[in-house]
């Protein structure tokens, strides 16, 4: 009785599996997500310390594809070191050294960096101490590493979001990085073809680029390295500022003035207005008195005749008052009204005006 009890027991057991076998994959469904890209390490970098000591904070930067799960590995640590996403595609860590730990500034440190079932792994190219240097200080054996071209797409404007395409062309086979005044972190640069390198920088709000901020390019192979500096600006030029031209002898019309020119007798004046006196005064009196007539007539008669002249000369014309652009005023004269109103704006040249607008 036990064991038939026991063998219908195992047989519900069985039952209940058949319908997830039935299933293919489905617990591995569950497990895992759908397959996705190969996660890009495109940064990893480190603040260096003054000396390696118990208690002393390394403060890891590594750069991505967001949305993964990063962490890194020091050789010498006595554990490894968990990385947060502070922003899309920016992971940081810290890890605070122990008495128990054998770190020593040149350390390797790998940085792991999972997108679903994708791992992308980098090591760090850089010492954890200032001034020790990750690498090997000997010389290159010949062939040296050379890098023949290196350069950049400048962009109009250095905001975050916008991209920087750099390309270079050297050895192939070599491991390059950048390192750009104004990033925190070191951005690599994958070998495309053979010898030719390129990637595109997408520049973060955290940035502090300028237009010619410094970029240097690293080339590695093994204990081999060579660098160059980027000779041309990240940033287009700007427009040139178009400067206006100070017109020094245009102004506005200040005042429109119209003057009268007393006229002045002449000779004939004087010589008619003077017989027309003396016929005038031969007429009053007689004797002496007919002579002071006579010549008070001639008087009087030469001085009207001056005036009537004159009153015949009298003439009108016009003064046109510009004051200038540089504060100064310039009179123009016309004979007749020009037509130029107070408010305009005027050109004098050599006395002549023209209208501006």
């Amino acid at each position: 009785m036990k064991t038939t009890k026991t063998i219908l027991a195992g047989a519900l057991a069985m039952s209940a599996l058949v319908p997830m076998l039935s299933i293919p994959g489905a617990a591995f469904a569950q497990q895992y997500g759908p397959a996705q890209g190969m996660p890009r390490i495109e940064g990893f970098n480190v603040d260096e310390v003054k000396r390696m000591r118990p208690g002393v904070e390394l403060n890891f930067d590594l750069y991505g594809t967001p949305g993964g799960s990063a962490a890194l590995r020091i050789d010498g640590a006595t554990r490894n070191v968990p990385m947060v996403e502070t922003e899309a595609g920016h992971y940081e860590g810290t890890y605070t050294v122990s008495s128990r730990d054998k770190i020593a500034a040149r350390s390797a440190v790998t940085a792991n960096l999972r997108v679903g079932n994708q791992v992308a792994s980098t090591v760090l190219n850089e010492s954890l101490q200032i001034g020790v240097g990750y690498h090997s200080a000997k010389a290159a054996p010949n062939p040296q590493l050379k890098i023949e071209r290196f350069n950049v797409e400048p962009v109009a404007d250095l905001g975050g979001g916008n991209d920087l395409q750099f390309s270079m062309a050297g050895t192939p086979g070599a491991k390059v990085d950048l390192v750009i005044h104004g990033v925190k972190a070191r951005v690599f640069l994958p070998e495309v073809s053979s010898g030719q390198y390129a990637t595109t920088y997408t520049i973060r709000n955290s940035d502090r680029i300028v237009r010619n901020s410094t970029v240097t390019a690293n080339m590695r192979m093994g204990d081999r390295v060579t660098s160059a500096t980027l000779g041309k600006p990240l940033q287009t030029p700007a427009a040139p500022v178009p400067v206006a031209r100070i017109c020094y002898n245009c102004g506005t019309v200040e005042a429109v003035n119209l003057v009268e020119v007393k006229g002045e007798g002449g000779y004939l004046g004087t010589i008619g207005g003077g017989v027309v006196g003396a016929l005038l005064g031969s007429q009053v009196g007689g004797g002496s008195g007919r002579t002071v007539a006579q010549i008070a007539g001639a008087v009087g008669g030469a001085y009207a005749g001056n005036m009537i002249e004159g009153k015949v000369r009298d003439t009108m014309h016009y003064e046109i008052v510009v004051r200038l652009n540089n504060g100064t005023t310039q009179m123009v004269p016309f004979a007749a009204d020009p037509g130029y109103r107070i408010g305009e704006k005027v050109k004098v040249d050599a006395g002549v005006i023209t209208r501006t607008s």
